[in-house]
């Protein structure tokens, strides 16, 4: 069986796992922190070790294409937060104002020192 029979090619950005929706970013990032292909099953259930392996070897045949991919994936990623954090939804700014009020409660109670900031 060829090793890219493993994926789906989605697009130069989107490589995903067949029969799955998880992407081999996933499996790459918690290989690359040290996951053992047993821990990542444990993480993605719908994840066999074979399709653990098969990724973890795709990424050991061609690492330099790989970390690049990796790389454009975290930046893109990483913009897309950004943007969330700048232009939140109204369901996120209304809950991180009630969590305020309750911070301030908290604290008028005594029951929070001063200083400590909301999540």
């Amino acid at each position: 069986m060829e090793l890219e029979s493993y994926f789906d090619f989605r697009g130069p950005d989107d490589i995903r796992i067949k029969g799955t929706r998880v992407g081999i970013e996933f499996v790459l990032r918690d290989y690359q922190q040290g996951g053992s292909p047993e821990e990542i099953g444990l993480r993605y259930p719908t994840l066999s070790l074979e399709h653990i392996h098969a990724t973890i070897t795709y990424y050991l045949r061609d690492k330099q294409t790989l970390d690049a991919y990796l790389a454009r994936w975290r930046q893109q990623a990483e913009a897309a937060w950004q943007e969330q954090q700048g232009r939140p939804q109204d369901f996120v700014r209304e809950l991180r104002s009630r969590i305020e009020q309750q911070r301030r409660a908290l604290q008028a109670a005594g029951r929070l020192p001063s200083g400590v900031a909301a999540a």
